[in-house]
């Protein structure tokens, strides 16, 4: 790429926010020039808008210290910098919809980890690897918003990313019942333990509305767009728990799966192991080169040690074996805020940059 695209951080301040400025760092594509938030913050600089806030173990970015944040409000004033941005506001789900909406108006394609979007009919929701093709729908979502350029663009819950990917590796094999329950970290609630001391040496088995979002958004994923929407499938039946627990990053999932083609074991790892997608293809920038590792060992994968792994962008499996009353099962684990949340668009953006649907200027 000869110059690099101008981007900008709707709700640059908060947790998730912060990791799109510390994943972007040095990005080969995309330059953060842009930082805008609530008008409580507006006009001050980035560093002194985030204060003793600043949640990432990596030094905040010199290159973003001075910018001047901007009013999130003003929608024409950052739009007017920027080739596209990245959304995660804190808002009410309403007043979210009406801001992305409003900023792909302003002909910016807007890349969001709100979950706002996630079931507006010709907004795709994707992970790379998984469902590229609903990319597709953006052409009738310009026409609804009579738009050129702007567009609005999700991925899913964090909740979802240590277990979907795996049973789409294993899709020949009809998987059509699944049990799924998660152990969530506490970034995914945009805190750290200064901030949530309750948390220490705790469990809270209560994630507001996370076992909705888990049970229905792979069923998105693996939907087809009809007649320039995107319809979702019907199999497998999930239900799902989701409990939050005491570690800082990443997600656990326990998964019990009934498949109608009964496959062995060997073959299930195999599907894991090989199972790659368009981002490996194009050699993406942030794409992992394994996607999913599964792993041997009876104690794996932990938080302390897999949670990197990839740079926080694959996932991690072990504990795969028979089950009495499933046919398998295993535990899956994902980096919530990387491939969870800020990474996973930074890679959705990669790749809507890769096939032209985000390009330089108006």
């Amino acid at each position: 790429m000869e110059k690099k695209l101008q981007v900008g951080i709707l709700g640059a301040t908060g947790m998730v926010g912060q990791r799109f400025i510390s994943l972007l760092e040095n990005h080969p594509w995309f330059e953060v020039v842009t930082v805008a938030a609530s008008p409580r913050s507006a006009g001050k600089t980035y560093e002194e808008a985030v204060g003793d806030r600043w949640k990432m173990t990596s030094p905040m970015p010199e290159s973003v210290k001075k910018l001047t944040v901007m009013n999130v409000n003003e929608v024409e004033a950052v739009a007017a910098g920027v080739d596209f941005v990245f959304s995660a506001v804190d808002m009410s789900k309403d007043e979210i919809k009406a801001i992305e909406e409003a900023y792909a108006k302003a002909e910016v394609p807007v890349v969001s980890n709100n979950s706002a979007h996630r079931w507006t009919p010709d907004v795709p929701m994707v992970i790379p690897e998984i469902n590229p093709e609903h990319f597709e729908v953006i052409k009738d979502q310009r026409n609804r918003l009579g738009t050129k350029k702007g567009f609005i663009a999700v991925k899913p819950n964090c909740s979802i990313q240590s277990y979907a990917p795996v049973l789409t590796a294993w899709r020949e094999f009809e998987p059509y019942e699944v049990v799924a329950t998660t152990y969530q970290a506490i970034s995914g609630a945009g805190k750290n333990f200064k901030d949530w001391p309750e948390m220490v040496g705790n469990v809270i088995p209560f994630i507001g509305g996370e076992e909705e979002k888990s049970e229905q958004e792979p069923l998105r994923l693996w939907g087809e767009i009809v007649d320039g929407q995107i319809v979702k499938a019907s199999e497998p039946a999930i239900t799902c728990q989701c409990i939050r627990i005491p570690v800082l990053n990443g997600h656990t999932a326990a998964v019990f799966v009934k498949f109608r083609k009964k496959p062995t074991k060997e073959e299930l790892i195999d599907r894991i192991r090989q199972f790659s997608g368009l981002p490996q293809e194009l050699k993406l920038p942030s794409a992992p080169k394994q996607f999913i590792q599964y792993m041997e060992e009876d104690n794996r994968p932990q938080i302390t040690l897999d949670v990197d792994y990839e740079n926080g962008m694959g996932i991690s499996v072990g504990r795969l074996r028979e089950d009495t009353v499933y046919d398998y099962k295993f535990v899956g684990m994902s980096h919530n805020t990387v491939r969870g949340a800020a990474g996973g668009a930074v890679l959705c953006a990669e790749l809507l940059t890769a096939k032209g649907y985000i390009s330089a200027g108006k």
